[in-house]
């Protein structure tokens, strides 16, 4: 199966990308264990994180074939590289680099970048993107994404990030978001792995509402 068929896969199982800016490796299997059980299926380790690879690499063989892993705040294409010699499948971005996201698709790795404008959305899928990443979220709003869904391509996959709880998942729904990506609501660090379970729980309940 490819990196993107994976993705395909687990997205249509679970529709959040848990997002573990500033996890340890010594900690990340064990936070890990938390999210897949809870059903998590798309985890991401920043690349502003201590030691990134190293807990990539850690979660990639651990989860082989329950998970996908990838890296977050990915700006280079050499640290794409990096990724893919780690074991990450996803290379998801702050911004629409299309040098990045060139390079992620020519490795057939999946590409995920951050943009804002219909500029920077049409420019990112005729580059490659397998999804687009609405960031950050709390700038914009619900209207905003419905406005983006009535021009974009219908299969194009927008998934806010940035401000994301339980209890605020339902607009966005309803405007088009087909998942999203979940940050300090989720885990922060110095949470233990029973506190990110928890989190983790009440976000796929109220992905279920």
């Amino acid at each position: 199966m490819s990196h993107i068929a994976a993705f395909d896969a687990a997205f249509s199982r679970c529709p959040l990308v848990a997002i573990l800016r500033g996890v340890k490796p010594d900690e990340v299997e064990e936070i890990g264990e938390a999210l897949v059980s809870a059903g998590f299926t798309l985890i991401e380790v920043p690349m502003n994180s201590p030691e990134p690879l190293d807990s990539i690499a850690r979660l990639a063989k651990r989860f082989a074939g329950r998970a996908q892993i990838g890296a977050g705040t990915v700006l280079t294409e050499a640290q794409v590289a990096a990724v893919e010699a780690a074991g990450g499948t996803m290379i998801i971005s702050p911004n629409a680099n299309l040098k990045v996201i060139a390079a992620s698709a020519a490795r057939g790795l999946v590409s995920l970048p951050g943009i804002f404008t219909m500029s920077e959305a049409f420019a990112a899928l005729e580059t490659g993107a397998t999804a687009l990443k609405l960031f950050p979220a709390e700038a914009a709003s619900p209207n905003v994404l419905k406005a983006m869904r009535a021009v974009l391509p219908k299969d194009a996959r927008v998934l806010p990030v940035g401000g994301i709880a339980p209890d605020t998942m339902a607009p966005w729904r309803a405007a088009g978001a087909p998942g999203f990506g979940l940050g300090s609501a989720l885990y922060k660090p110095g949470m233990t792995a029973e506190q990110v379970g928890s989190n983790a729980r009440a976000f796929i309940a109220a992905l279920a509402d």
